[in-house]
């Protein structure tokens, strides 16, 4: 027909057709081309614009797809066809509410069209709208049970409603379908782990790669679990391989570092750190904010990096709409937010704050998102807490609109960005007021946290500017301390913990991952210059003890110098630092729970005082102690004093006979006290909100 007619509409329309049927976009967009030519404004080639936009899409051409659709609807051809190709080629732009109203259009025309309803349900899972997502994609099942990307999108917006179970078995239907379905496998081993079923999360990501669908994605998840399977070797590994498919891979580069960090692993430090810091300060999604509090001592350095993952992970969120002024409570409600109300070091500190908070005057909810635990402290906490809400299976949102409903004034979040974390629920305005407290030694940088609890040694009024949050200024020392902490009256002999007899014993029960190349070289010279001392550490795993060894060799020092320490019950734990002579700190990120432990138990902690927050804590302890001679600000003066009290017993003895003096009759282990002076920040945060004045920074007064 073209060698008699080359100009022929139909023939070109029907031979570009039928290669787009064949895959070959090209050649289909190029006959298009010329059937279109002939009459650019006749209505009844809408189809052909159509299926041009068809060819178009095929080569990613996807702004000239888009313009070829609503040319076919502008020229009359409403089918739903066309609604849905347009759909989706506006969600291939990034543009989800959009593609989501063509994809409305189409099941006006086709109520039963059961793949809009899928892509219909995969846009709203990308606008986070999670409930209408479900809602599609149970519709998309419905009309086709055999969809399988169907299933696995329906498992996402179930995991994103916490409706983990539902999930799993979503996801589990899909895999049914489709055993190589790699993204499924990704997806199960993601929900998997959020239920902390991490064995089993671990085969799903191995499944996944094992289909061929080793995506950045897959190796970034596996070393996800494989960290909290206590498995760091194997997860630098696998951010390795993420960096390697995809150097640009949001955060890959801080993690990997801070695995290394967990192990002791310092090759190449000082340039991975140099360059680390370098991206921060540009502003790049190289690492979450978190390891960077042990890696530099850099305020400002930190408040970058946690605004780059605020801006990422957890941007104000106003599903929820503003908050409503309620009625003054004759209590003021105070809502507590962790993973932690269980056998944790958060709740070991806070435990008697929350048993001491004056009824008259508050009520308290604990909003607890970590695992189940049957354990003495969660009785303890359960008890303590006016309303125990489990809320571990509610999305954040739901989460913040129960916050709501139970009118709560002031919502403390203990967990800021650390594991487990849910900044999520405060994004959304949980409370009016919203605190970051204790868990985190740094600012969220978020406009939507209001206060940080803090002292004048954690942060200086200097320091202000790299905090978001106003500073509450607590007198004394802003970390709370549990004085019901049972010391075991088990004596250990140093020979059952592996130490010596005679000889020095200083001692670090830091994670390893707080150890910096320049802090253990300072130790190395301690161990050279007092003679029969050893390093008493805390054993996190295998590889960093072997490391640390091999390190240690490596500055003259033999390696059974260093000693670990396994974990044990934490009342044995506290009286086992009898045994040890003086607690050395670390640096950039002190000793926090780990100092207020050394000092309950009556041993000496010497710290070097740095300049963010996480460097300042040890110091705070020890002001609020009356222990200011622990206090050192430069290396070199840490280093001496260290060697000095380790070369004069009387000296050191006086200081302990100090510090066992001063352990109850000083703020630090003073629970009423500290409790007084949070509640009264608490009612200045209180009195400014319903006086409908904004946040300031808050001083109490001793």
């Amino acid at each position: 027909m073209l060698s008699i007619q080359p100009n022929h509409f139909d023939a070109l329309h029907l031979l570009g057709v039928i290669a787009i049927q064949n895959g070959t976009f090209q050649q289909g967009a190029d006959l298009i081309d010329k059937a279109i030519a002939i009459d650019p404004h006749n209505r009844a080639y809408a189809p052909a614009y159509s299926n041009r936009g068809i060819a178009l899409r095929g080569l990613r051409r996807y702004p000239e797809a888009l313009r070829d659709f609503d040319k076919a609807l502008e020229l009359g051809a409403a089918q739903a066809d066309v609604h849905f190709n347009r759909g989706n080629t506006l969600r291939d732009l990034g543009r989800a509410a959009e593609a989501v109203e063509s994809f409305d259009q189409v099941l006006r025309l086709a109520p039963d069209h059961a793949e809009a309803y899928r892509q219909r349900g995969i846009c709203l899972n990308e606008l986070g709208l999670h409930q209408s997502a479900e809602a599609s994609l149970t519709q998309a099942i419905k009309f086709n049970p055999q969809d399988a990307p169907a299933h696995n999108g329906l498992g996402i917006a179930q995991a994103n409603l916490n409706q983990h179970e539902k999930a799993i078995e979503s996801f589990t239907r899909a895999i049914a379908l489709d055993g190589s379905y790699g993204v499924a496998h990704n997806n199960l081993g993601n929900t998997l782990m959020a239920l902390s079923r991490l064995d089993a999360a671990l085969a799903s990501f191995d499944k996944a790669i094992e289909v061929g669908a080793g995506s950045a994605d897959t190796y970034n998840n596996r070393a996800t679990v494989l960290n909290l399977l206590k498995r760091p070797q194997d997860a630098i590994s696998d951010l390795g391989k993420v960096l390697e498919l995809k150097p640009g891979y949001q955060f890959a580069r801080g993690l990997r570092l801070h695995a290394q960090m967990y192990i002791c692993d310092w090759k190449d430090f000082d340039a991975r750190l140099a360059d680390l810091a370098v991206r921060v300060e540009a502003g790049e999604v190289v690492t979450p904010s978190w390891p960077l509090l042990a890696l530099t001592d850099s305020p400002a350095l930190h408040r970058r990096a946690a605004e780059t993952w605020a801006r990422v992970r957890c941007p104000a969120n106003p599903a929820l709409g503003p908050m409503h002024q309620f009625a003054k409570h004759k209590k003021i409600k105070l809502g507590y937010y962790s993973a932690d109300f269980h056998n944790h070091a958060t709740a070991h500190l806070t435990a008697e704050l929350f048993e001491r908070h004056d009824r008259d005057k508050f009520e308290l909810v604990a909003f607890s998102f970590g695992p189940e635990r049957a354990d003495s402290m969660r009785a303890r906490l359960v008890a303590a807490f006016d309303q125990f809400n489990d809320a571990r299976m509610y999305a954040d949102v739901d989460i913040a609109a129960w916050s709501r409903q139970l009118e709560i004034d002031i919502a403390i979040d203990l967990k800021g960005y650390t594991q487990d974390s849910r900044p999520g629920i405060f994004a959304h305005r949980a409370a009016a007021t919203q605190v970051n407290y204790l868990g985190y030694p740094g600012t969220m940088a978020v406009g939507y946290m209001d206060y940080i609890i803090a002292d004048d040694i954690v942060i200086p009024e200097k320091e202000y500017p790299n905090y978001t949050e106003h500073v509450v200024a607590l007198p004394g020392c802003y970390q709370v301390n549990d004085t019901r902490r049972k010391i075991s009256e088990k004596v250990f002999m140093r020979a059952e913990l592996g130490l010596p007899d005679n000889g020095f014993v200083f001692c670090c029960f830091n994670n390893n991952f707080k150890i910096l190349p320049a802090t253990f070289e300072i130790w190395m010279r301690l161990l050279n210059r007092v003679p029969g001392s050893v390093l008493w550490l805390f054993q996190d795993n295998p590889a960093a003890a072997q490391n640390l060894r091999a390190e240690a060799e490596r500055k003259g020092v033999a390696a059974d110098r260093l000693i670990f320490a396994p974990r044990v019950l934490l009342a044995d734990h506290l009286a086992r630092h009898r045994a040890a002579d003086l607690f050395l700190d670390t640096l950039p990120y002190n000793a926090h729970t780990t100092a207020s432990d050394a000092l309950w138990a009556g041993l000496p902690v010497l710290t070097c005082a740095g300049q963010a927050f996480a460097g300042r804590v040890a110091a705070s302890l020890l002001t609020a102690i009356n222990m200011p001679e622990l206090i050192t600000t430069t290396a070199e003066d840490y280093e001496a004093l260290a060697v000095a009290l380790a070369q004069d017993p009387q000296r050191l003895g006086a200081i302990r006979q100090k510090l066992a003096a001063n352990r109850l009759t000083t703020p630090l282990f003073d629970a009423g006290r500290f409790t007084k002076h949070i509640e009264d920040a608490y009612v200045q945060m209180f009195d400014r909100h319903q006086g409908g004045h904004p946040p300031t920074h808050i001083r109490i007064s001793s």
